[in-house]
Protein backbone atom coordinates (compact mmCIF):
# COMPACT_ATOMS: atom_id res chain seq x y z
CA UNK A 1 0.00 0.00 0.00
CA UNK A 2 1.33 3.43 -0.80
CA UNK A 3 1.78 5.94 2.01
CA UNK A 4 1.59 9.20 1.32
CA UNK A 5 3.73 12.34 3.20
CA UNK A 6 3.47 15.87 2.56
CA UNK A 7 6.10 18.91 3.78
CA UNK A 8 7.13 22.10 2.85
CA UNK A 9 4.10 24.36 4.33
CA UNK A 10 4.64 27.15 6.35
CA UNK A 11 3.51 31.13 6.67
CA UNK A 12 4.77 32.79 3.49
CA UNK A 13 3.24 36.62 2.38
CA UNK A 14 1.30 37.32 -0.62
CA UNK A 15 2.50 37.03 -3.46
CA UNK A 16 5.49 34.87 -2.39
CA UNK A 17 6.14 31.25 -2.84
CA UNK A 18 6.37 27.82 -1.28
CA UNK A 19 7.36 24.42 -2.77
CA UNK A 20 5.27 21.57 -1.40
CA UNK A 21 6.66 17.70 -1.54
CA UNK A 22 4.75 14.60 -0.83
CA UNK A 23 7.30 11.39 -0.76
CA UNK A 24 5.14 7.89 -1.32
CA UNK A 25 6.24 4.89 0.09
CA UNK A 26 5.38 1.86 -2.49
CA UNK A 27 6.92 0.43 -5.71
CA UNK A 28 3.85 1.33 -7.97
CA UNK A 29 3.52 4.63 -7.00
CA UNK A 30 4.30 5.26 -10.96
CA UNK A 31 0.93 3.50 -11.43
CA UNK A 32 -0.99 6.16 -10.14
CA UNK A 33 -2.63 9.74 -10.70
CA UNK A 34 -1.54 11.94 -7.55
CA UNK A 35 -3.51 15.07 -6.70
CA UNK A 36 -3.15 17.62 -4.34
CA UNK A 37 -6.35 18.99 -2.60
CA UNK A 38 -6.73 21.58 0.01
CA UNK A 39 -9.47 22.26 2.86
CA UNK A 40 -9.61 25.67 4.61
CA UNK A 41 -11.01 26.11 7.75
CA UNK A 42 -14.82 25.60 7.97
CA UNK A 43 -15.03 25.16 4.16
CA UNK A 44 -15.41 22.06 2.39
CA UNK A 45 -11.96 20.09 1.02
CA UNK A 46 -10.97 21.60 -2.87
CA UNK A 47 -9.40 19.90 -5.73
CA UNK A 48 -6.45 21.66 -6.69
CA UNK A 49 -4.08 20.13 -9.39
CA UNK A 50 -3.44 16.54 -10.58
CA UNK A 51 -1.04 14.90 -12.68
CA UNK A 52 -1.50 11.67 -14.73
CA UNK A 53 0.93 8.54 -14.02
CA UNK A 54 3.39 10.13 -16.39
CA UNK A 55 3.31 13.34 -16.27
CA UNK A 56 1.81 14.25 -19.85
CA UNK A 57 -1.89 15.39 -18.30
CA UNK A 58 -2.66 17.65 -15.50
CA UNK A 59 -5.37 19.68 -14.56
CA UNK A 60 -5.44 22.81 -12.37
CA UNK A 61 -8.54 24.38 -10.42
CA UNK A 62 -9.51 27.51 -12.22
CA UNK A 63 -8.36 29.53 -8.70
CA UNK A 64 -4.85 28.45 -9.01
CA UNK A 65 -4.23 28.48 -13.02
CA UNK A 66 -1.23 30.63 -13.98
CA UNK A 67 0.15 30.18 -10.10
CA UNK A 68 0.96 27.04 -9.26
CA UNK A 69 2.71 24.00 -11.04
CA UNK A 70 2.12 20.35 -10.03
CA UNK A 71 4.89 17.62 -11.42
CA UNK A 72 6.40 14.53 -10.34
CA UNK A 73 9.46 12.22 -10.48
CA UNK A 74 8.65 8.73 -10.44
CA UNK A 75 12.24 7.63 -10.11
CA UNK A 76 12.05 9.25 -6.71
CA UNK A 77 8.62 8.26 -5.61
CA UNK A 78 7.72 12.58 -5.59
CA UNK A 79 4.69 14.68 -6.70
CA UNK A 80 5.24 18.53 -6.52
CA UNK A 81 3.58 21.44 -6.15
CA UNK A 82 5.37 24.46 -6.67
CA UNK A 83 3.40 27.52 -5.05
CA UNK A 84 3.44 30.86 -6.69
CA UNK A 85 2.10 34.68 -6.02
CA UNK A 86 0.02 33.40 -3.25
CA UNK A 87 -2.57 35.02 -1.99
CA UNK A 88 -4.71 35.15 1.42
CA UNK A 89 -7.50 32.96 0.32
CA UNK A 90 -4.99 30.35 -0.47
CA UNK A 91 -4.59 29.43 3.10
CA UNK A 92 -5.53 25.80 4.26
CA UNK A 93 -4.09 22.79 5.28
CA UNK A 94 -2.94 20.80 1.87
CA UNK A 95 -3.02 16.98 1.05
CA UNK A 96 -1.51 14.83 -1.18
CA UNK A 97 -3.60 11.63 -3.18
CA UNK A 98 -3.00 8.74 -5.31
CA UNK A 99 -6.13 7.56 -7.43
CA UNK A 100 -5.88 5.09 -10.13
CA UNK A 101 -8.20 7.19 -12.34
CA UNK A 102 -7.46 10.85 -13.71
CA UNK A 103 -9.92 13.10 -11.98
CA UNK A 104 -10.62 15.80 -9.89
CA UNK A 105 -13.10 14.14 -7.65
CA UNK A 106 -11.82 13.65 -4.21
CA UNK A 107 -13.76 10.58 -3.94
CA UNK A 108 -11.74 8.09 -6.20
CA UNK A 109 -8.65 9.16 -4.10
CA UNK A 110 -7.65 6.14 -1.68
CA UNK A 111 -4.99 6.83 0.12
CA UNK A 112 -4.16 10.48 1.65
CA UNK A 113 -1.12 12.11 3.37
CA UNK A 114 -1.58 13.82 6.75
CA UNK A 115 -1.47 16.92 5.37
CA UNK A 116 0.57 20.42 5.25
CA UNK A 117 -0.71 23.76 6.63
CA UNK A 118 0.10 26.76 4.39
CA UNK A 119 -0.59 30.33 5.59
CA UNK A 120 -0.60 33.22 3.58
CA UNK A 121 -0.48 36.96 5.35
CA UNK A 122 -1.78 39.83 3.49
Amino acid sequence: QVQLVESGGGLVQAGGSLRLSCAASGRTFRNYAMGWFRQAPGKEREFVAVINWGGSSILYADSVKGRFTISRDNAKNMVYLQMNSLKPEDTAVYYCAKSALFLVTGDVYDSWGQGTQVTVSS
